[in-house]
This record gives structure tokens, sequence and C-alpha cells, in this order.
């Protein structure tokens, strides 16, 4: 058998068995965050591999994230920080109302006006393609080996895993890591069965541009088919994610620029002038998963392919760093000790580590969609006046503030900026 090089490349059509410590299955946001956290943590002589058919041949995504605050520490722990900080936008406030469609005005419930206890904001906006271009030059930077090839077959032994790819090279990881997405195939090949429910609605994404400065206040407007919320991205630019029923979703994208812009106009107002399009707005399926366990024998999985929550809260991509932080700080022990990084015990930490926070997050975001999505007069009271609770409690909203930052208890190194 041959070691992997340590050098970038893309490796195709490899002859033998090309051995690694951990090989990555997805090169999607997670799975790169991931190799450059365990190129970082664990240096150059271990052997990172991430395979993914797409490297070199991603379409342009319309699609922008929040970053909470513990995601923007991880990625300054491994060093990316200071190169996307000119294209991430800080959150500097986020203002929720609740409404129907029509209301002439949408009293304000809730508004979060003040950054964490060290002056920090508790989030920042950043469009993933972006993100995910800096990631792939990094991780090329960086000695990582690329695969642009899909995992085909995994099998599973005492010592490791041997995995062919559809290109035929074929490879032996001591640890399979799945970070490739809600149809995982590590998940299904690992015999790892996941809790689903569809929600019949879809989120709208588009990118518009605007007259007025947002200052980089976010709005979210909860109206009865689902949260329309308008968030601040660098410039006078903005990213839109609004919900509708799959059926009424399906038909806003069949609106001319003009039509589909009087509609969101119709849902957020005047308040930042003029709109105007910077690409055309795409629609994608609202679903929650949960993957009843996040291991397996040499097996972890990560992101979307262990869970899929609702946009709402702006925590899909977080719950995916939060799954990197504490694999890598699982692994730290063993690895540091000389031993197999695919060690069951380290595999076991991250499970306790994750699934409990992760279940919790599910369950909490698919009972505010089932608490907002709705117009039920009662309901809509009682929501009120929790929202306006919390807005009148400044100790209560410190503490949604620092939980939604992600960096309230006992968060991982990486988390916190440092390498475990």
């Amino acid at each position: 058998m041959t070691a992997a090089s340590g050098n970038a490349n893309l490796e195709a059509n490899v002859k033998g068995i090309v051995v690694q410590d951990v090989l990555i299955a997805g090169g999607g946001i997670g799975g790169l965050t991931l190799a450059l956290a365990l190129r970082e943590t664990f240096g150059e002589t271990f052997r990172v591999a991430v395979a993914d058919p797409a490297f070199g041949a991603r379409d342009a995504s319309v699609r922008a994230s929040a970053l909470t605050a513990g995601s923007r520490h991880l990625l300054e722990a491994i060093g990316i920080w200071p190169q996307l900080a000119d294209r991430a936008q800080p959150m500097l406030g986020m203002k929720i109302t609740d409404s129907r469609r029509n209301d002439a005005v949408r009293p304000l419930f809730l508004d979060i006006d003040q950054p964490l206890a060290n002056g920090e904001p508790f989030a920042f906006m950043i469009q993933n393609r972006d993100l995910l271009g800096l990631l792939e030059a990094q991780v090329s930077a960086r000695g990582v080996t690329l695969l642009p090839a899909a995992v085909s077959r995994i099998v599973t032994g005492e010592r490791g895993v041997d995995i062919r790819l559809a290109d035929a090279s074929q490879h032996h990881a001591r640890l399979l890591v799945g970070a490739d997405g809600v149809q995982s195939r590590v998940r299904r090949v690992s015999g790892i069965a996941t809790i689903n429910h569809d929600y019949r609605r879809s989120a709208i994404v588009a990118t518009l541009a605007h007259e007025e400065e947002h200052h980089g206040i976010a709005v979210q407007h909860f109206l009865p088919a689902g949260p329309f919320a308008m968030l601040p991205l660098c410039g006078r630019r903005s990213s839109i994610v609004w919900t509708e029923r799959r059926d009424d979703a399906a038909a806003m994208l069949q609106l001319s620029d003009e039509d589909f812009l009087a509609e969101v106009e119709r849902r957020f107002g005047y308040g930042l002038g003029r709109f105007t399009m910077e690409d055309r707005p795409a629609a994608f399926p609202l679903r929650v998963h949960l993957a009843r366990r996040f291991i397996a024998p040499r097996t972890a999985l990560i992101g979307d392919a262990a869970h899929l929550v609702h946009p709402l809260a702006g925590q899909g991509l977080n719950l995916g760093y939060r799954d990197i932080a504490a694999l890598v700080s699982s692994l730290a022990k063993p690895v540091r000790l000389g031993l197999d990084p695919g060690d069951e015990d380290g595999l076991a930490d991250y499970q306790r580590a994750r699934f409990f926070d992760t279940a919790s997050m599910v369950a909490a975001t698919h009972g505010l969609h089932r608490l907002f999505s709705n117009d039920i007069a009662p309901v809509r009271l009682l929501r009120d006046i929790g929202l306006g609770l919390v807005n009148r409690l400044p100790r209560l909203k410190r503490s949604f503030v620092r939980e939604a930052a992600g960096i309230s208890g006992d968060v991982p190194a990486l988390l916190r900026g440092r390498l475990p």
C-alpha cells in the first residue's frame, strides 16, 4: 500500500490502494471545514482526503447563511476568518414581527439590539458561494487530498474502511466521515435510520439589492404560511428566505422580476427603498430529518447527513459546525496518543456530545414552525405575549442571544476560537 501524499492534488484513477487517516465523503461547506480543522489540529502528517464529484464543477449558489459567533470562532481557529471577514456582514440586530400578509401595521414583538458581552456581533451573514470558494482554495493550498469522484462502495472492517470511488480508485481509511448531505450514501450503507417530516412548504431564496442601508439589521416577519426573513449582506444587499406552501412557491418562481419584487414588497414593505434582483430566485423543499445515531463502526456523520432543521432559526450550518468542533475534540486525545482515529471510544464521545443537543434543536425548530405557521387567534396571542416577555426582560434576552450565538455552556475548543 502507498501512503497518500501531503501535497494538494486532484487524485483520480489511482493504481493500488491509497491509505488515509480520515476520508470525508462530501466536499460541501461542512466536509471542507472539517478537513481544514483536522489538518490544523493534527498537522501535515495526518492524512485527510475529501471525495466529491462536484469539485471544479459547482453551480453558483444563491443561498446565504448566518454564521453564529461560535462558528466564526471556529473559522478563526483554523485560520481562514481573516480572508473571509470582508465578505461577512455583521448582524447587529434582529427585529421580529407577527402579522398577516396584508396588515398595514406590523407590531414589533422582539427586538434583538445588543451585541455579546465582549461587544462581538452575535452572527454574521455570508453568501455560501463565497465561503465554499474560500474553503476549496484553502484545503488545496494546505495539502488536503481532493478526490473528484463519488463514493461508490464502502466495506467496513475491524481495521478500517475500504472505499471505492466512481473513478475506480481504491482507498483505505481508518475513519470515514459522511458529510454527503440529506441523501447520504454513507448513512444508508451504515444502516442508520432517520426520523423524517415533510413540511409541504418551500423556502424561496434570492439576493436583492436595495436603495437604503440595512445597517446590519435582520428582519423576520412571521406570516401564516411561514417566516419571511430579510437578512443583511455586505453593501446595500440582502438575502431573502421566504416560506410558502410548495405550490405557491413554485408559482412565485414563474413570475417576472417586476412581479416577484412586488410580492416581496407586499410582505416586507418599503423600509429599504426600491428593490432590484441580483440573481434569480430558487426554492428548496423544507423538511426535517434526524439520524437515529451519528456513528457506526469506523464511521461518523456530520451536517445534513446527520440532521436537517427548519431554517427559521438560522441554525442549519451552525449545527454542522458544532458537529465538526465536537468530532475534532473527540478525536484529539486518541490521535495524540498515537491511537486510531476510528477508535470506538472516541466516536462514542462524539455521539454523546452531539445527539441530544441536535435532537433538542430539531424539536425546538419544529415546535416553532408549528407555533408560528398558523393563523389561529388564541395561538397568535400566546406566542406574541411570549415574544413580548423576552423583549422586556434584558437578562432573558441576553441569555437568548448567547444561546443563539452558539457560545453558551461547555462548548468545544474550536467554538471558543482555539484548537483542541
